[in-house]
C-alpha cells in the first residue's frame, strides 16, 4: 500500500479546517452585499422612488383641493353655472377665484413634468413654481377686494400659499436628500461587492483543497521487481 505522508496528511487536513471559514466569509457579506444592490436596483426598476411618489400624490391632492374649495365657493355666490360664467367670462382679477385655480393647475402641470415625467433631480422646478406663486398671491390680496367677499377671500389665497410652501419643503428636506443617501449606498455596496467577488471569485468546496498524495521514493521500481 501507499502511504500518505504525514506532512501532506496534515496540510490536507489543515485545508478542510479552513474551507469553512472562507466559504461563512464569501457567504455572509457577499450575499448580504447583493440583496442591497437587489433592493436597490428593484426600485430604480419602478421608475420613482416611493418618497417621490408621495410628493407627486400630494401634488396632486393640492390641485385637488384647490378645485374643491373653488366649486365650494361657486355653489356659495349662487349657484355653479352663473357665478362660472361671471368669473370665467367676465374675468375679473379683483374679484374672481378662477385665477387661483390656474394657478394650482399651473404648479401641478410644472412639477409633474419635471419630478414624475423627467424625474428632475434638482430643486429648479419646485423653487419657480413656488415663486411665481407667492408673488402673483401677494399681488393678489394686496391689490384685489377678495377680503370683502366673505371666508373665502381668506381660505382661497392662504391655502394655495401654504401648499405651495409645503410642496417645496418636502421635496427639498425629504425627496432629494433621501434619493442621494440611497444612491451613495447603492454605490458603497456595488463597490464593496465587486472587491468580496475579487476576493472571493466562487464558493470553495472540499475537493478544491484536496491534494493527491506524493509518491513515495522508490515506489515505481518496487512495483516493476513484484511483477
Amino acid at each position: 500500500m501507499i502511504r500518505v505522508p504525514a506532512d501532506a496528511e496534515n496540510a490536507h487536513s489543515s485545508s478542510v479546517e479552513s474551507c469553512p471559514s472562507l466559504r461563512d466569509v464569501h457567504s455572509i457579506n457577499p450575499t448580504q452585499l447583493m440583496a442591497r444592490i437587489e433592493s436597490y436596483e428593484g426600485r430604480e426598476k419602478k421608475g420613482i422612488s416611493d418618497v417621490r411618489r408621495t410628493f407627486c400624490l400630494f401634488v396632486t391632492f393640492d390641485l385637488l383641493f384647490i378645485t374643491l374649495l373653488w366649486i365650494i365657493e361657486l355653489n356659495v355666490k349662487g349657484g355653479i353655472e352663473t357665478t362660472l360664467e361671471k368669473e370665467v367670462l367676465h374675468y375679473d382679477y379683483s374679484s374672481s377665484y378662477f385665477d387661483i385655480f390656474l394657478l394650482a393647475v399651473f404648479r401641478f402641470k410644472v412639477l409633474i413634468l419635471a419630478y414624475a415625467m423627467c424625474r428632475l433631480r434638482h430643486w429648479w422646478a419646485i423653487a419657480f413654481t413656488t415663486a411665481v406663486t407667492s408673488a402673483f398671491l401677494l399681488a393678489k390680496v394686496i391689490i384685489s377686494q377678495l377680503f370683502s367677499q366673505g371666508a373665502f377671500g381668506y381660505v382661497l389665497p392662504i391655502i394655495s400659499f401654504i401648499l405651495a410652501w409645503i410642496e417645496t419643503w418636502f421635496l427639498d428636506f425629504k425627496v432629494l436628500p433621501q434619493e442621494a443617501e440611497e444612491e451613495n449606498r447603492f454605490l458603497i455596496a456595488q463597490d464593496a461587492s465587486e472587491r468580496a467577488a475579487l476576493l472571493h471569485p466562487g464558493v470553495l468546496s472540499d475537493g478544491q483543497f484536496y491534494s493527491p498524495p506524493e509518491s513515495v521514493a522508490g515506489s515505481d521500481e518496487d512495483s516493476e521487481e513484484k511483477q
